[in-house]
């Protein structure tokens, strides 16, 4: 009897083992089929992405900025 429920103690760690494994590597399947086979992804570059973004934002401030008037001569001078 307890070489019964030996087995099924270990048996059913496989089985939560084997079912945590998969659970993990599921949703990157793709990913990691992809890599293995030799496909280079396409780099992670945040800061280039930030800088683009910081660009993007101060040409639209300085695009929506009301124009002055320009100013007579005589308060020119």
């Amino acid at each position: 009897m307890m070489m019964v429920v030996g087995s099924l103690v270990f048996a059913s760690a496989l089985v939560m083992s084997v079912a945590v494994i998969a659970m993990a590597v599921g949703p990157q399947w793709r990913r990691i089929v992809r890599l293995a086979s030799g496909c280079a992804e396409a780099s992670f570059a945040p800061l280039a992405t930030l800088a683009h973004a910081e660009r993007r934002i101060a040409v639209r401030r300085w695009s929506s900025s009301p124009v002055s008037s320009p100013r007579p001569m005589r308060e020119a001078a």
